[in-house]
């Protein structure tokens, strides 16, 4: 049998309460199609600083390290406010992407028919809508130096974040949207601000020489970011994959994602560099929403993403499509049969906990994969 190792890191808040549903799918996939996921689990964010003093350990880093992919929760909370700034639970996430050089952030933001109605936008604009966000997620101004903050004097600060890229980051992050573009409806949009940073000037060049050279058969359009931002709002499906850098692709990726009416729905995959022997990529996998602390433990938390972010997983870590696809459409049946968690519950439908959501869906996969 194939050992296929992962290593789950639920994090802070409802992070446990979601990876619990994951956890189903992955020991029903072992006993009934004999998947060979072999688990391992560790701490981050709050809870990691809570234990070590750090927002992940040595020793779980090097379990993230040596996966074949990573599972990832989320992090964060109030109780943590007043840590050290290097120590605040997001510093657990920043390493894991910075270690394991998880260059591309790959964000879908897709509308399932059966909740066309739950966006803030007119059914109409938002129906069908299949977009998929690729972020350059290791360089730019969350990585730039010199980041600090200077003590002027006389009661004055200054604070510094330094926007950087240089031309092989650019043309790396670009070959992997137009990759996936072929695999889709062949369009990318570059989004930078050319306009009033030099970083933009040099993305824009960047990505235009790369599309000549290897690139030339799938559509290139590119925007200021600013107005790529309006353009999702005024009409989304213009759009199929947008390629954009790190500081953009956060702000741009999070209004993608409320076009489909609830974070609680969207999942992404942070991924490295093929090994040049293996071929493999290290991966990360986790759902766009945060840890929600508010309702841990409470069963309203919408396991959905995590659920779609374990898909991502079989497709792009395991070159599972099959399993994958059976994954994606269970959840979709689930909720065209108007079942829902609180966040996306509408008048009749059918409100469920979050086990009873993880359950309805592993349900549908067993009787998908029959």
């Amino acid at each position: 049998m194939t050992i296929r190792k992962l290593f789950l890191l639920p994090g802070d808040g409802i992070g446990t309460d979601i990876m619990s549903e994951v956890k189903k799918l992955i020991d029903w996939m072992n006993k009934e199609l004999g998947t060979g996921f072999e688990i391992d689990e560790g701490l981050v964010g709050g809870c990691a600083y809570d234990a070590h003093g750090a927002a992940i350990s040595d020793s779980d880093m090097n379990k993230a390290m040596a996966a074949d992919a990573v599972l990832f929760g989320a992090v964060g909370g109030p109780k943590w406010d007043k840590v050290p700034y290097d120590s605040r639970p997001e510093a657990g996430l920043l390493r894991l992407r910075k270690e394991m050089e998880l260059f591309a952030n790959l964000r879908p933001a897709i509308c399932y028919p059966a909740l066309a109605d739950s966006s803030s936008l007119r059914k109409e604009v938002i129906e069908g809508l299949d977009i998929l966000i690729v972020r350059e997620l290791t360089g730019g101004v969350y990585f730039g130096e010199p980041k600090e903050i200077t003590d002027l004097g006389n009661g004055q600060k200054r604070a510094v974040d330094t926007q950087v890229y240089d031309t092989f980051e650019i043309e790396r992050i670009a070959g992997v949207a137009f990759e996936l573009a072929r695999t889709r409806d062949n369009r990318v949009c570059s989004m930078e601000k050319r306009n009033v940073m030099k970083s933009g000037v040099l993305w824009n060049e960047a990505v235009t020489n790369i599309h000549a050279q290897k690139y030339s058969d799938v559509k290139l359009d590119h925007m200021l970011a600013d107005a790529g931002g309006m353009q999702l709002v005024r009409a989304p499906k213009q759009f199929d994959v947008i390629v954009t850098d790190n500081l953009f692709g956060d702000m741009l990726s999070d209004i993608a994602a409320m076009l489909t009416g609830s974070l609680g729905m969207l999942p992404s995959a942070s991924l490295g560099s093929p090994d040049p022997i293996s071929k493999k990529r290290k991966a990360l996998y986790e759902p766009v929403h945060g840890s929600a602390p508010d309702i841990t433990g409470q069963g309203k938390a919408n396991p959905i993403a995590m659920i779609a972010s374990f898909a991502m997983c079989l497709r792009y870590s395991f070159n599972m499509t099959k399993e994958a696809d059976i994954a994606e459409n269970a959840i979709s049946d689930v909720l065209q049969n108007g079942l829902r968690t609180a966040d996306i519950m509408t008048e009749g439908n059918k409100l469920l906990t979050t086990s009873e959501m993880g359950d309805a869906i592993l349900e549908q996969l067993a009787n998908l994969s029959k």
